[in-house]
């Protein structure tokens, strides 16, 4: 079959630079994209965005760089784009223990009923590399410890604000303070896997993704900051993430930075 006039005149102004081109090859070496065949266009505007000018800036490693965007994904309930990004992330370094907290990490702020996909999703793409299911246990926070423990790394992270926060809240609504206190830091924030502050990185760009959660945004953004990621990661994180959640998010986080982090 040979290409009509206009294919030819598409394929042959099709020009993805060679930066970008170096960069999403070490992501999906030997990828063949069905879609520089249906949509060169697109390709060409998004692989020279996000490939090139936006990764042009960054500080990030691309280790880190791809784990947050696989965090973004899941605030986003992208789960065919998931798959494919689980793989990059295996081929640069990122391994099968940290993707798995990753995900494990957004389950608190996406809910389980979101998560559930990105489980089997993350499950397929591991054992289709022959990785051997279950991996080793990560969790160190016991039923006896899990709400003391959270609560310990609650204060570390975010300061005096929880205990005015137990203080403020109705007799009625107290459990919803000690959930979070067990649950969301005791049972997912004192995993071995991935370290504090980089699990701060990966909660601001699942709750970035999910849109709608400017508060968190900023509580997450302030205890980004407290654990010693600044003002300038941050500002490359919501960078990395734009040509994945798109501007509406990443105008909305950038404001939220700037009302949070004014120095």
């Amino acid at each position: 079959m040979t290409n009509t006039p206009q294919q030819d005149k598409t394929q042959s102004s099709m020009r993805i630079s060679e930066a970008a081109h170096k960069r999403h090859e070490e992501l999906f070496p030997n990828h063949q994209s069905t879609l520089k065949v249906t949509d060169p266009e697109l390709i060409e505007i998004f692989d020279n965005f996000a490939f090139d000018e936006v990764i042009a800036l960054s500080k990030l490693d691309t280790k880190t760089r791809v784990m947050l965007i696989l965090a973004s994904i899941v605030g986003s309930q992208a789960v065919s784009e998931y798959k494919v990004m689980v793989g990059a992330a295996l081929n640069v370094g990122v391994t099968p223990i940290e993707v798995k907290e990753i995900l494990y990490q957004a389950v608190p702020y996406v809910g389980m009923a979101k998560a559930f996909d990105f489980v089997h999703a993350t499950n397929e793409v591991l054992s289709s590399k022959g990785i051997q299911l279950p991996l080793a246990g990560q969790s160190i926070a016991s039923p006896e410890t899990r709400y003391d423990e959270g609560l310990a790394v609650q204060k570390a992270i975010f300061g005096e604000i929880i205990d005015q926060m137990y203080e403020r809240s109705p007799q009625d609504q107290l459990h919803i303070q000690k959930f979070l206190s067990a649950n969301c830091f005791g049972d997912y924030y004192t995993r071995n896997g991935i370290d504090i502050g980089v699990r701060e990185l990966l909660t601001l760009s699942v709750l970035i993704a999910l849109g709608g959660v400017e508060s968190q945004i900023k509580g997450h953004i302030q205890g980004n900051l407290n654990v010693g990621n600044g003002k300038d990661t941050l500002l490359d994180l919501i960078t990395q993430l734009l040509p994945w959640v798109g501007y509406p998010r990443t105008l909305n986080a950038l404001q939220c930075l700037n009302e949070v982090a004014t120095k």
